[in-house]
């Protein structure tokens, strides 16, 4: 037991231990990224906007602008100064009718009477009948200028503007206008609702109890 105490100790003394620390710790190096250049930052293909200022022009807007230029040459100085002129009303519309020799062109509002009036055969036949009446319906060009109510009073509007606009042709067309019936303003409007009641006159359902 002592030789292998006195053995150990002699192996442990016989060891040396060599520190290899240096005094001065080794810096860590990093590879450096270098910092992009501002001139290289270009790109390859670059996206090339063209936005025009104005917009494209639909075919509908052209074909109102060419009818619009059709009537002022028409017209010249506006509708005012015409002077075969009549002014018709039915509910709430007005029209206002001018009547140029032609080939039975007929414009509303700087549009086609068929495009304006939705192509509603009935409506096209009122605005045609004082015309029809006399035998013009190829013989006038109609200019219209209408607003208020709604479509179907504004076409019936027209038909007493335009049987007006033809006694400024001739006061003998007033005979056969008459007769028709196309001089006569229609007066009939919507009826006013009354308080107590749903409508002008539909009253609310009775309850006995």
């Amino acid at each position: 037991m002592a030789t292998s105490l006195s053995t150990l100790c002699s192996s442990f003394s016989s060891l040396s231990f060599s520190s290899h620390v240096s005094s001065k710790p080794k810096a860590l190096s990093f590879p450096q990224r270098k910092a992009p250049n501002p001139r290289s930052l270009t790109l390859k293909s670059p996206l090339v906007v063209a936005a025009s200022a104005a917009e494209v022009a639909t075919p509908a807007d052209l074909e109102k602008t060419n009818i619009e230029k059709y009537v002022k040459s028409r017209l010249p100085g506006g509708f005012a100064a015409q002077r075969i002129i009549g002014t018709g009303r039915r509910k709430c519309a007005i029209a206002r009718v001018v009547l140029q020799e032609g080939t039975g062109k007929f414009i509303i509002n700087y549009r086609d009477a068929k495009e304006y009036l939705q192509g509603n055969p009935l409506w096209l036949q009122y605005i045609k009948v004082p015309l029809i009446t006399l035998g013009y319906e190829s013989s006038y060009d109609v200019f219209v200028k209408a607003h208020g109510g709604g479509l179907s009073g504004q076409a019936q509007a027209i038909t007493l503007g335009v049987a007006r606009a033809l006694l400024k042709v001739s006061e003998n067309h007033r005979a056969a206008l008459r007769k028709e019936g196309l001089l006569t303003r229609d007066s009939r409007v919507v009826e006013r609702k009354k308080v107590g009641l749903k409508k002008a006159r539909k009253a609310p359902q009775y309850s006995k109890r």
